[in-house]
């Protein structure tokens, strides 16, 4: 087995991975992720935030800066990279229910 690794949150919500992940799957759904930074500049996950109630889900207050931008473009990048490989491999991008273990190199 592989050893893990592992992304430091600070460094998971500043290339824009926190972002994204609640733009994309979680606001819609009424969820976002919370990061916290602490006085002493650690960061950690927070909670779930859960707006399920509400028919439209979440937004962002403001997306509008070239910073939010570049963010969302370098996951996209990393996204479709990973994509070609995935679907050259396993046929699929997003694993679906059901389907066979996956298989050591």
């Amino acid at each position: 087995m592989k050893d893990v690794a592992y992304m430091d949150i600070a460094d998971f919500q500043r290339l824009g991975f926190l972002q994204e992940l609640n733009r994309q799957f979680l606001h819609p759904l009424g969820l976002a992720l919370e990061v916290v930074i602490e006085d002493d500049g650690t960061t950690r996950l927070g909670y779930i935030w859960d707006y399920r109630n509400d028919p439209e889900g979440m937004m962002f207050n403001d997306l509008s800066s070239s910073e939010e931008a570049e963010k969302a473009a370098y996951v996209l990048r990393h996204f479709e990279e990973r994509a070609k490989v995935r679907i050259r491999r396993f046929g699929w991008i997003i694993q679906p229910i059901g389907s066979p273990e996956r298989k050591e190199d």
